[in-house]
C-alpha cells in the first residue's frame, strides 16, 4: 500500500460525464490498493454535496471552487505570461499550498495526474515519481476547434493547441508513463511531438457492464407511438452542442419524411441555449435526469454524431453495454475496438446518417442482432480493471515493495 496523490481537474464525481466516469473509476482502482490523497476542482455548485462520497475512498480531500466564468478571465493571464491559458484557468494558491503541506507532513510515493493542465502543481515535486493521465490529446482539439472557428477565435484557439502541446511534452518527458485512451491518440501525440524522449501507452476506457446492462428493465420515458433516437452526453460541451444541432438541421428532417413519428431526445446536462431552442414538435431536451438508462433502453436507436470529438466516447459503449444499436461518427468509430457494421455502425455524411438508420428502423432483427454483439463487445473488450490494471504495472515499478507496506 502506497500513499498516492491524485491530481484531477474536475471532481471525480458523480460518473455522469465522460472525464468523471474515467476519473472516478481510477480513483476506486486506487482506492483499493492505495491510500490516496485527491486535489481537485469543483466547477459545479451540486458537487459540493459529493464530498463525503470521495472522503470514504480517499485519506484526505482538497476541493477549490472553481467559477468557470471568473476561470476564463483569469485564464487571459497567459497571454502575457507566454503560457496555454488551461493553465492559470486551473491555477489555484489553495491547492498548491494543500499539497505543499501534504507532501511536508505526509510520505507521498507517487502522483498521479490526470488531464495535462493538473501537471503544473507536480513541476515542484520533482523528487517523486509522477504518471499522467492525459486522456486525449487536448492540444489537438484546440487546433481543431481552431480550423473549425472564424477569427478571432480561430487564432486564440490555435495558440493554445500549440501552447498546450508544448506543455504536454515537457510534462510526458517528466513523467515515468503517460497515457492516453486509444491506441489513435498515442500515435497522433508521438507525431505531434517528434524526437520527444518519453513512454507512452494506451489505457482504455471502460464500462460497468453490470449497471449499464439490459437487464435493468427500466420504465419508458417515451410517449406511446414514437419512435425515440437518443444522444446523451453533457450539453454544455461544445462537441455535443454541435452533434445535436447539426443532426438537428441537417439529418432529422430526411429521416422524419419517411419516419413521421420519429421523435429525438438529447438526454444530458446544462443544455446551452441553442441547444434548448432545438426542442419542437419532433425533438426533447431533457436536461439533468437521474437515470440515462431508461433513454438507452427503450431508444430505437442511438446516436453520437460528433464532428468535434477526440478519443474513446463513453456514451458509446455505453449505449453498446445496454444493447442498443448505434450509429456514430466514423472517427468515433475507430477509436473503439469493435467490428463495424456488426457490433458498431458508422456514418460521415449526412446520407450515411439516414441509410444507416432508415436500415434499423426497417429491420428489427438486424437491430437487435447489432445490439446484442456491441454489448458482447463490451464485455470482451472493455472491463475498467483490466485496463486499469496498466497503472498498478507502472506503480509496482516505481514504487519498492517495502515502501508500499510501509505506507
Amino acid at each position: 500500500m502506497a500513499n498516492i496523490l491524485y491530481l484531477v481537474h474536475r471532481l471525480p464525481y458523480p460518473p455522469n460525464k465522460g472525464d468523471k466516469v474515467r476519473s472516478f473509476h481510477l480513483l476506486k482502482h486506487l482506492a483499493a490498493q492505495h491510500r490516496v490523497f485527491l486535489g481537485t476542482f469543483v466547477d459545479d455548485e451540486q458537487d459540493w454535496q459529493y464530498l463525503d462520497k470521495l472522503r470514504g475512498l480517499c485519506a484526505e480531500v482538497h476541493a477549490s471552487a472553481l467559477n468557470p466564468r471568473l476561470a476564463k478571465l483569469k485564464s487571459l493571464r497567459g497571454l502575457i505570461s507566454g503560457e496555454a491559458l488551461s493553465l492559470p484557468f486551473y491555477r489555484d494558491a489553495g491547492l498548491s499550498a494543500w499539497i505543499a503541506q501534504l507532501v511536508a507532513t505526509q510520505k507521498i510515493d507517487a502522483v498521479i495526474v490526470f488531464s495535462s493542465p493538473m501537471a503544473q502543481y507536480a513541476e515542484s515535486l520533482r523528487h517523486l515519481p509522477m504518471l499522467v493521465d492525459f486522456v486525449d490529446v487536448d492540444s489537438a482539439k484546440w487546433t481543431d476547434y481552431g480550423r473549425a472557428h472564424a477569427w478571432p477565435m480561430s487564432w486564440l484557439y490555435g495558440r493554445e493547441g500549440r501552447e498546450l502541446l508544448a506543455f504536454e511534452r515537457r510534462s510526458a518527458e517528466r513523467a515515468a508513463c503517460s497515457f492516453f485512451v486509444t491506441d489513435k491518440e498515442v500515435q497522433l501525440f508521438r507525431d505531434l511531438t517528434p524526437g520527444m524522449q518519453a513512454t507512452v501507452e494506451p489505457l482504455c476506457n471502460g464500462v460497468d457492464a453490470e449497471f449499464f446492462s439490459p437487464r435493468a428493465d427500466c420504465l419508458s420515458p417515451f410517449a406511446e407511438g414514437q419512435i425515440p433516437l437518443v444522444f446523451t452526453g453533457a450539453m454544455d460541451y461544445w462537441p455535443n452542442a454541435d452533434a445535436v444541432i447539426w443532426f438537428v438541421a441537417e439529418v432529422l428532417p430526411r429521416l422524419r419524411e419517411r419516419w413521421p413519428t420519429l421523435h429525438f431526445h438529447i438526454v444530458g446536462r446544462s443544455p446551452t441555449p441553442a441547444v434548448q431552442a432545438l426542442a419542437g414538435a419532433a425533438v426533447s431536451v431533457t436536461g439533468t435526469v437521474p437515470d440515462v438508462r431508461p433513454y438507452l433502453q427503450h431508444a430505437g436507436a442511438v446516436v453520437a454524431p460528433l464532428r468535434l470529438a477526440r478519443g474513446i466516447q463513453n456514451k458509446i459503449l455505453e449505449a453498446m453495454a445496454m444493447g442498443r444499436p448505434v450509429v456514430a461518427a466514423g472517427s468515433c468509430v475507430q477509436a473503439i475496438a469493435a467490428t463495424e457494421g456488426q457490433e458498431l455502425l458508422a456514418a460521415v455524411e449526412v446520407e450515411d446518417y439516414v441509410r444507416q438508420l432508415d436500415d434499423l428502423l426497417q429491420d428489427s432483427a438486424k437491430a437487435a442482432r447489432i445490439g446484442a454483439a456491441g454489448r458482447a463487445r463490451v464485455l470482451a473488450s472493455y472491463s475498467w480493471e483490466a485496463h486499469l490494471s496498466g497503472i498498478d504495472r507502472h506503480l509496482a515499478r516505481l514504487i519498492p515493495q517495502q515502501e508500499q507496506v510501509a505506507a
